[in-house]
């Protein structure tokens, strides 16, 4: 099974991914696509989740370069800094578990969610 990415194009996308974070975890990646660092991200994180057992959280993909400002309305809806590439875990309206670059691993994720 594939990464099921979902793509976050609109600013307005970020109220339904607060409402979802209160039904199920929910992630959002962002990523540079001119960064090899963080194609490496990216790619770390396809290869990591079928073995992730994360399939209750739903995880979004941000385009940095072609939607700029949806990064910086998530940085100020969940008061983080900006980062790239940056995974961020959205619960129960919060950003529990923030990290980037080689930093990024999903068994931190299931660690924060409790799966």
């Amino acid at each position: 099974m594939s990464t099921p990415w979902q793509p976050l194009t609109q600013v307005e996308q970020l109220t339904d991914i607060v409402q979802e974070s209160h039904e199920q975890p929910v992630l959002i990646f962002k990523h540079s696509t001119t960064c090899s660092i963080s194609a490496a991200a990216k790619s770390k994180l396809e290869r990591q989740w079928p073995d992730a057992n994360l399939s209750d959280v739903k995880i979004y993909y941000l385009d940095l370069l072609r939607f700029r400002p949806i990064s910086a309305e998530i940085a100020s809806t969940f008061g983080i800094r900006h980062e790239s590439p940056q995974l961020l875990l959205i619960h129960n309206g919060e950003c529990r578990y923030d990290a980037s670059h080689m930093g990024i691993r999903l068994s931190d994720v299931k660690q924060a969610v409790g799966a």
